[in-house]
């Protein structure tokens, strides 16, 4: 009985464990979002941009972050009118940078035949999101696509940074249920440490840029 009520407990402990990594990241990308009165963020006209943040890539092939993260800028295109996808990322890991390996698979893989626009030479979310701004100053609706907590620390300097662009911040489609479930409590408890930090800085006037390592916003790169 006590080998069964302990496997029972690990069983249950772990289904509330994944269930909070979900939620976590359910929540974040519902955040930070545009405010609901402010109308040319959400209209039809002009053209939408889809900012894709980078992973650290150690080589000349795209790894699996990456590729995700591009399918999740793709599919979160709108479908009523044009959309820039916008691939950040410099040469962190290896000689061709994160930007470069993302539209080469957003091209030749994927087939995506729209407009694109690279930022090269970033080298955390920070420089990703300042770099960013001059490829989307003329969206009306602006996406920011990583895992939810990522996205959503990138949204939060975009803020920072320019908060009239924030203001024309919509979800994109990086939320799924289910997608990457296993590592999303990970992502989520390192995730929220970012966002205190982030949260703490602007209190006190300041913005934190990442300096090292830091798993939740998994790499230097993020």
């Amino acid at each position: 009985m006590g080998v069964r009520r302990a496997t029972a407990c690990g069983v249950g402990g772990t289904i509330l464990l994944l269930l909070w990594g979900e939620y976590e990241h359910w929540r974040a990308s519902h955040r930070r979002l545009r405010s609901a009165d402010v109308g040319v963020a959400g209209s039809g006209r002009g053209v939408e941009a889809v900012v894709v943040l980078g992973f650290r890539n150690a080589g000349a092939r795209i790894n699996a972050v990456n590729r995700w993260r591009v399918r999740v800028g793709l599919r979160s295109q709108r479908a009523d009118g044009p959309t820039r996808l916008v691939v950040c990322g410099g040469p962190i890991g290896g000689a061709v940078s994160e930007a470069e390996l993302m539209a080469c698979y957003a091209r030749e893989v994927r087939g995506y035949q729209g407009e694109l626009a690279l930022d090269t030479t970033s080298r955390s979310t920070w420089e990703n999101v300042q770099n960013a701004i001059p490829l989307i100053e003329d969206a009306t609706r602006i996406k920011i696509v990583s895992h939810s907590l990522h996205a959503e620390k990138a949204r939060a300097y975009l803020r920072r940074l320019r908060p009239d662009l924030a203001d024309r911040v919509v979800r994109g489609d990086d939320y799924r249920f289910g997608e990457w479930i296993l590592a999303k409590p990970f992502l989520a408890a390192l995730g929220k440490r970012n966002l205190s930090s982030v949260d703490r800085a602007q209190l006190n006037g300041g913005i934190v840029r990442p300096t090292a390592v830091s798993l939740g916003d998994p790499l230097e790169s993020e």
